[in-house]
């Protein structure tokens, strides 16, 4: 017997509709640039001692996010190429929002895109504030 095991094909986010708190996002997005902020350890050294991050702007038609590359994503986040991220989730950094894929999710070099990055809206530049609410 045939084993009916569907795949749940995966719900596409947009950037625009990203919110703090939230994960499991799975989109495509463009970088448009990147910035390392953190290298330790040698490239010739051992990989396990090796830790890179770099901060990529990345979006789509709807606005743009800082992705939090971490080590071998920083490999496959080039300026100008499409990225899909899986399962990724949604950081909060100094009450600004980070996109950003751990260990359960991945990072894949798409087809390139043909949408055009909305530049106005970058999501990151949004602050949040944590509202204590007291009942009166």
């Amino acid at each position: 017997m045939a084993e009916s095991k569907s795949l749940r094909k995966p719900v596409y986010t947009k950037v625009g509709q990203l919110r703090p708190g939230t994960s499991g996002h799975t989109l495509t997005v463009k970088v448009v640039s990147t910035k390392m902020v953190l290298q330790k350890g040698r490239a010739d050294g051992p990989q396990v001692h090796q830790m890179r991050i770099a901060e990529c702007l990345v979006g789509d038609e709807t606005g743009m996010i800082i992705f939090t590359a971490r080590n071998e994503q920083v490999d496959l986040v080039k300026e100008g190429t499409t990225v899909t991220l899986r399962n990724a989730k949604i950081d909060m950094f100094k009450g600004s929002m980070r996109l950003a894929v751990d260990k359960w999710g991945r990072v894949e070099v798409a087809e390139p895109a043909s949408f055009t990055v909305k530049e106005d809206n970058n999501l990151s530049l949004i602050e949040y504030e944590l509202v204590n609410v007291v009942e009166e």
